[in-house]
């Protein structure tokens, strides 16, 4: 049974390739999003829509309407996120097409790993044998497989 492991952030994903439990991690690729880095104002040449509060004021002052920004959750690096998310997908799609592996352990931190999941077709959803919320990107190879869920492979010996 192999088991293909992606650890991702924001910004970079790592693929790994098991077979059991006890062996080792083998790398088998990884990519990178250098847009990831970039601020909201580099995304964009101009400032978010801004919203007047038109309510008359009780006071009687003229020309002290509130207003504030309409940025919200359309920030684009949430939306740069969401792209790398997709991009990940694909990629993990298309290595379950070439019968690269049979199931599939997803780790990252708990806002990208929503991402992530909502970026996967169903078929590959189905073969996800463990989510890991942790983000372990940064972190050595011994800490990955330290927080692989053992389950996981019991799940892979039961298909």
């Amino acid at each position: 049974m192999r088991i293909r492991i992606v650890v991702a952030d924001q910004s970079e994903a790592k693929f790994y390739d098991v077979e059991h439990p006890d062996s080792r991690l083998r790398p088998v690729g990884g990519i990178t999003d250098p847009r990831a880095h970039l601020h909201d104002r580099d995304f964009k040449s101009d400032r978010p829509g801004r919203v007047f509060d038109h309510a008359p004021d009780p006071a009687g002052r003229r020309g002290a309407t509130a207003h504030h920004g309409t940025d919200g959750e359309r920030r684009p690096r949430k939306h740069e996120a969401g792209v790398f998310a997709r991009e990940i997908a694909d990629r993990i799609q298309t290595a379950h097409r070439q019968s690269e592996f049979d199931r599939l352990i997803l780790m990252a931190a708990p806002g990208f790993l929503g991402l992530l999941r909502q970026a996967l077709p169903a078929s590959i959803r189905a073969t996800v044998a463990a989510e890991v919320g942790k983000d372990l990107v940064h972190e050595a190879v011994t800490a990955v497989q330290a927080h692989m869920p053992a389950d996981a492979f019991q799940t892979a010996a039961h298909d």
